[in-house]
């Protein structure tokens, strides 16, 4: 769960300095900032819907899959870096919209009505944790190792 905070901590901490170190100025790094919260945000609403007829497992797992591909058309595309941003930026929009509503709704399918508010209370605060962990994650490791080692090393999968 803290993977969709993950993105946030990167798209708005390294994914400026990575397209901006690649040429972009200004206004086309806030293009592809602005665009991932968008379609969040207005994906929502239909992905929502469809969590209701199709169940949540699809959702969660294709749009973890498209935020993947996302992080990879951004490194990918890179000798072009608009189009990296923006592709990438639409995947993870899109593949975060898939997600979000899916998962809080999985919360509270499995929390008894008595106790739902604390279950998605809980669920909420160690998500909402990520936002800050992924965040100076990034930060440490761009500091460390450099933009593209960050990138490489948070796209890892767990082991």
């Amino acid at each position: 769960m803290a993977r969709l905070s993950l993105n946030d901590g990167l798209t708005g901490g390294v994914f400026p300095l990575l397209f901006t170190d690649h040429g972009l100025g200004l206004a086309a790094v806030g293009l592809i900032k602005g665009l991932y919260p968008l379609l969040w945000g207005l994906g929502q609403i239909p992905t929502g819907h469809l969590a209701d007829r199709i169940g949540r497992k699809p959702l969660i797992v294709t749009g973890m899959l498209v935020q993947a591909a996302g992080f990879a058309l951004a490194l990918a595309l890179l000798d072009r870096p608009l189009l990296a941003g923006v592709l990438s930026a639409v995947a993870l929009g899109i593949g975060t919209a898939m997600v979000y509503p899916a998962l809080i709704a999985s919360v509270s399918d499995h929390a008894h009505p008595s106790w739902r508010a604390n279950a998605l209370g809980t669920y909420r605060f160690w998500r909402d944790i990520g936002y800050a962990a992924g965040a100076l994650g990034a930060a440490v490791l761009t500091a460390a190792s450099g933009i593209l080692a960050a990138r490489w090393i948070t796209d890892r999968p767990a082991s």
